[in-house]
Order: C-alpha cells, then structure tokens, then sequence
C-alpha cells in the first residue's frame, strides 16, 4: 500500500475533481435551495475528511513525543541540542524573511487586485475571522505547559516540544539509569509507525471526500472568477519552491534530485486534505529514510510546524496586499516594510491556531487602515489556496530538516526509494547507533 499511496491519493485527486464538478453541474440552478441541498452533501462529505484529520492528530502527539525524546537520548549532551536548536532557528527566521519578502514583491509585481475598484465597506464591517491580537506575555507564557496531558489532547505541538526536551534531556543526564525507560519509547516510536502505516490506508478516501466536497460547493467557476489572485499565488509558490530546492542543492548537492522523490507522498497528502498537519508522519519517515538521522529530523520538524511555514508566510503578505490593491488603498514602501516585520512577529504567536493565516491577516490589517472585510474577498478560494501553501510547508520543512542535518555533517546514506533512481543503493546500513550514546 505505501508504495503506491502516492498513485492512489492522485487517483482519488482526480475522481474527488469530477465527481464534485457532475455534482454541482446536476445540481446548481442558481437557486437558493440548490446552494443549500450542494452545502448539504459538502458537509456530510466533510464528515469523512474531518475523521481521517482527527485519525491524524490521534497519531502526532505521541509520535512527537517519542521521536523527539529518542532524538535529544540519542544527542548524547546538551551542547548538540543547542547547537541544532540555534541552526534551526536561524534557518527558520531566514525562510520566513525570504517567504515574506517573495509574498510582497510578487503582489506589487503582478497587481492581481488592481482595477478591482471595490467600494470601502462600513467602518464596523466585520469578516466573520476571529482576529486576536499579538502578546508577547501570551506567546511566552503559552509555550511552557500547565499539563503535558492537556497539551497533548489539544495537540499543542511547541508545548509538547518543550516538554519532551526537558524529558530526553534529563534522560541524557541520567545515563545508564534511563536505559530502559529509553528502550520502551524507541518501541512506542515503532509502535505509531505502525498506527500511522494503518492511518494512510484511508487517505485516498478522505482525499476523494475534501476534494469533491470543495468542488460540489463552490464550482469551478469559483477557481476563474478569482483566477487572476489564485494564479498569481500559486506562481509565487513555484517561485519559492524553485528556491528552497536551490537552497537545498547548496547543502546536499546532485543528491537534492532525490529529495522531491522520498517527500512527495506527504506533499500530494498536505495539499489533497489541505492540511500541512495530516502530513507530518509519512514527512518523519521520508525524511529518515532519505538520510536525514531522526534525532534532528524529530527535532527540527516539530519546529518547523510552529515556526517554518513558508507557504503560509507568504500567503500572509500576498494576500494582504492584494485586499488593499482591490480596494485601491495604496500603501508606501515604508508601510509595506513594515506590514511584513508585523506579520513576522504576529505569525510566531500564532502557533496551533485553527487557520492561522486568516487569523493573522484579520488581525494585521486594521493596523493598515485596510478593511477587515476584506478577507471575505478570499474566503471563497481560500480552500484551493490553502492546498498549495499546505504542501509548501511540507517542502519547506523538509528542506529546513536536510539543512540542519548537513549543517551539522551528519546526513546518513539514502535508504532505496519507493522507485529506486538507476544508482541508488541496494542496501543501506545505518550509521546511527541506538544505545551508544548513553
């Protein structure tokens, strides 16, 4: 089954794409009833999606919790956990500035908003996008769990992060003592493997189910009516990519080639359910497997879902301008500038959010004079738009993770691919030890 994942979730890709076409074609007569009946069977189609999402956050937090653990044990002392705790953010800041910046500079490019000439909403016209405000108490404070077993059941990943350091740490400082304690959490690592190789069997379904549900509510015609905005974006996300593709071959080489193989059953996962999140598991198994030693990789990767989403960082300022270009509200450099340090910051604070992007973008905008109201502009597409930046934050994630990893010089030989390249190698020995550390 996992050899062929990636086949079966583009199969269902495509089926979920015309099945949700000949539905809404049957069934939209333009008639307020029709618009409900197709709402209808979004919802109970959504009911498929939302139980393959909730199957997936049943696995992560006790996935992010072993392997991380196992990795910090495996670390052998605090020094390396720093040191990889530092390049990590130093990588993280570094991709947001450099998504940030290719969101504004595309935006001012391409104008996708101007000429749209909308008329300025009420003052008190609201988006319906519950905004919140960013505090640094809050932020801090919020980081450090009041209880590791509430964390984990709301599946807040930076808290889980958190404890599991101060857990693999003292582990580290225990040695000897800790060895079997060690050995169970390396079997419980396995363990959710197995859960999560059980998980990704349903994923073509739940795949067909969010697509066609998106395609019977909204209609094709949705994706032209905005065609303008949404193909300026995703031509930005082929920007960035092209980007953090080259970052990675500065890193790794010929070897880069390889990378979009071992990842792109997560990538078609993230952006089929929209979700970055659902594709967390099979990104940590793709990465082990394309060298990358899982004690960074179960490091840097939880991270990197709190701090390194570069397709939404750069939805953040793309679309934030292109509200103020459709209301024809020009904005100086300065102000633009500044718009995007605002949402660097705003965006770390925003970690576990439910559509964080939105959030962040509502709450940035009053801070502009743009109407808040705004966002209704981009909600209609905001689903399709969310498939792509979902599946840049896989890419970007990994290659954060390959870059650490060679940036520490410890990036193991690949293990053979689901469709070997022509001098892969046949049999890989792993170089990392298990118990060798304590």
């Amino acid at each position: 089954m996992a050899k062929n994942l990636t086949r079966y979730i583009l199969f269902a890709l495509v089926l979920g794409i015309v099945a949700g076409w000949a539905t809404n074609a049957a069934i939209d007569d333009g008639s307020a009833q029709s618009a409900e009946q197709l709402k209808s069977i979004a919802e109970y189609l959504g009911i498929i999606t939302a139980l393959f999402l909730r199957l997936i956050k049943m696995i992560i937090a006790p996935l992010v919790f072993s392997t991380l653990v196992v990795g910090i044990a495996h670390m052998g002392d605090t020094a390396a956990l720093g040191r990889v705790g530092l390049r990590s953010l130093i990588w993280f800041v570094g991709a947001s500035l450099v998504s940030l910046t290719l969101g504004l500079i595309l935006v001012n490019a391409l104008q996708p908003g101007v000429g749209l000439n909308l008329a300025l909403p009420a003052a008190d016209a609201a988006s319906g996008v519950e905004k919140a405000a960013f505090s640094l108490k809050e932020f801090v404070t919020h980081l450090v769990p009041a209880s590791i077993a509430d964390a984990m059941s709301k599946n807040e990943i930076l808290q889980i992060v958190i404890f599991s350091v101060f857990f693999g740490v003292a582990i580290t400082a225990l040695g000897e003592k800790a060895r079997p304690l060690v050995k169970g959490i390396e079997a419980l690592v396995h363990v959710m493997l197995q859960v999560t190789d059980y998980v990704m069997r349903v994923a073509p379904v739940a795949v067909f189910a969010a697509v066609s549900a998106a395609i019977a509510e909204q209609g094709p015609a949705i994706i032209i009516d905005f065609g303008r905005f949404v193909g300026s974006f995703f031509l930005g996300l082929a920007i960035l990519w092209t980007l953090l593709i080259g970052a990675a071959y500065l890193f790794v080489g010929a070897r880069t080639k390889y990378l979009i193989r071992y990842i792109r059953d997560p990538i078609v996962l993230a952006f089929s359910t929209a979700s970055s999140e659902a594709a967390y598991p099979r990104t940590l198994e793709a990465l082990d497997r394309f060298g990358v030693p899982p004690r960074i990789a179960s490091f840097v990767l939880p991270l990197g879902y709190s701090f390194n989403l570069d397709g939404s960082m750069m939805y953040m300022t793309f679309a934030s301008i292109f509200i103020a270009q459709a209301y024809g509200i020009d904005l100086t450099l300065g102000q633009e500038i500044t718009m995007l340090l605002v949402l660097m910051i705003t965006s770390k604070g925003m970690a576990g959010v439910p559509r964080a992007s939105l959030v962040v973008i509502a709450a940035t905008l009053s801070l502009f004079n743009i109407p808040e109201a705004g966002l209704l502009l981009i909600l209609a597409v905001d689903h399709f738009l969310d498939m792509g930046r979902s599946a840049t934050n896989v890419v970007g994630n990994a290659v954060a993770s390959v870059a650490v990893a060679k940036w520490e010089g410890t990036l193991d030989p690949m293990e053979p691919a689901d469709i070997e390249p022509p001098h892969a190698p046949t049999h890989v020995v792993r170089t990392e030890p298990i118990d060798d550390h304590f």
